[in-house]
C-alpha cells in the first residue's frame, strides 16, 4: 500500500498576506468595486494566490455593469444575483440572504501551486481569507472551477469533471450552497462557516503534524 503523499513542507507555518492596492483613480468603478490579493506564503516563497472582488452595492456605478464589464465570470454572477436595472440583489437572491451587510464578497480564483495540491488546503485557506474580508457583506460568491489548465490530464474530459466536482465540494464544505448555473452563495452569517473554520484549523494542524512525524522517520539515525 502506498503511503498517503504529503505537502511538500510543513503546512502549519503556511501563511497569508491580504491586500488592496488603490490607484487613486477618479472614476466610479473604484467606488463600486475593489480587488483583494491574497498571497499565500510558505516563509518567503510563494506557494499560491486567492483573489478576491468587494462590490459595493450602493455607491459608484450600477454594480451589475461594472462587473459585467470587468470579466466573463464576474459577469456570470451578477447576471445570477443582481438586478441589471438597479445593480443591487434581486428579490430572489434576497430571500436567501440575512439583512447583515450591504455588500458582495466574490472569491473569484483560488490557485495553489502543483506540490500544494491534493490537501485540502485550498478550503483552509480560503475560509481564513473569507474570515478577513467578509465584514460588511451580505453575501459571498464563487463559481467552482478549474482555474489552472497547464495539467496535460486536465484534456480528459472525465478528469475536468472529477476535478471540478472536488473543488465544488470542498466549497460545499465550508457552506457555499448551489444557487444559480454554476454560481453558489454563502451567508456570513452562516453558523456552518463558522463550524468548519474550527474543523478546518483542525486539520491544518493535523497536516502538519503528520508532515513533521514523516520527516522525523526519515531523518538519519
Amino acid at each position: 500500500m502506498n503511503a498517503p503523499s504529503l505537502p511538500p513542507d510543513d503546512p502549519s507555518e503556511l501563511r497569508l498576506r491580504i491586500s488592496y492596492t488603490d490607484e487613486l483613480t477618479d472614476i466610479p468603478q473604484a467606488d463600486t468595486m475593489e480587488r483583494w490579493d491574497v498571497d499565500v506564503l510558505h516563509g518567503e516563497r510563494a506557494a499560491g494566490s486567492i483573489t478576491f472582488y468587494r462590490v459595493y452595492l450602493d455607491r459608484g456605478m450600477n454594480a451589475f455593469r461594472v462587473m459585467e464589464e470587468e470579466s466573463e465570470d464576474l459577469g456570470e454572477i451578477a447576471q445570477a444575483l443582481l438586478d441589471p436595472s438597479t445593480g443591487n440583489f434581486t428579490e430572489e437572491a434576497s430571500s436567501w440572504l440575512p439583512y447583515i451587510g450591504s455588500s458582495l464578497l466574490v472569491m473569484d480564483k483560488v490557485t495553489l501551486d502543483a506540490p500544494w495540491r491534493g490537501h485540502g488546503l485550498g478550503a483552509i485557506l480560503a475560509t481564513e481569507a473569507i474570515h478577513r474580508l467578509m465584514a460588511g457583506c451580505r453575501a459571498i460568491a464563487c463559481s467552482p472551477g478549474v482555474t489552472d489548465l497547464s495539467s496535460d490530464r486536465l484534456l480528459s474530459r472525465t478528469e475536468w469533471e472529477r476535478v471540478t466536482a472536488k473543488i465544488t465540494r470542498g466549497w460545499e464544505r465550508i457552506g457555499f450552497l448551489p444557487y444559480e448555473g454554476n454560481v453558489f452563495l454563502l451567508s456570513p452569517a452562516s453558523l456552518e462557516l463558522e463550524e468548519q473554520r474550527g474543523t478546518l484549523r483542525q486539520r491544518l494542524a493535523e497536516l502538519g503534524i503528520s508532515w513533521r512525524r514523516a520527516q522525523a522517520d526519515h531523518a538519519p539515525s
